[in-house]
């Protein structure tokens, strides 16, 4: 009985630290990754800005038009949907969407900035988040990483567009 308290109030510790670190935490981050991608600017912004099936981290995704705004609705393996909405769009060189559903522990936005260079492009994914639970907060900045996502999406859209899907 003594060693199974003893279990349970580590336990009961950790979690209180993980609540206290992640309160002690700032809510906003800035996360920035560059990737250099062989091919052009335009042909870059067309996969960010067209249809993800080039993505393997989404089952579904689908564009809407919704009072002269264009909203992304992603859908990944899990079954996780999130909204965006376009908020900046100069092809072929800047793209902005921001989480349009407020319902989620995150929110933010993600800017493209894609700069021509000798034999493709250079392609910086700027991450401007806020994450609210303290929790969520812990683990987005100890255990997954603020650039982890933004590093996955660079890797796929570095293979789809030099493999010219």
């Amino acid at each position: 009985m003594k060693i199974l308290l003893i279990v349970a109030g580590v336990v009961a510790a950790l979690i209180l630290m993980v609540v206290v670190i992640g309160a002690a935490l700032p809510k906003h981050h800035t996360a920035t990754r560059t990737a250099f991608i062989r091919a052009t600017p335009e042909a870059v912004f067309r996969f960010i800005s067209g249809p993800q099936d080039w993505r393997t981290d989404l089952a579904k995704t689908s564009a809407q038009e919704e009072n002269g705004r264009t909203l992304i609705r992603e859908t990944d393996k899990r079954g996780q949907t999130i909204t965006y909405e376009v908020v900046d769009s100069r092809p072929p060189t800047l793209l902005k969407r921001t989480i349009r559903d407020k319902s989620l522990p995150f929110g933010g936005s993600w800017t493209w900035e894609i700069q021509p260079q000798q034999g493709g492009c250079s392609v910086t994914i700027i991450e401007d988040g806020e994450v609210f639970n303290p929790v969520f907060r812990f683990v987005s900045r100890f255990v997954i990483g603020h650039t982890r996502t933004i590093d996955s999406y660079l890797a796929m859209l570095s293979s789809a567009a030099e493999g010219g899907k």
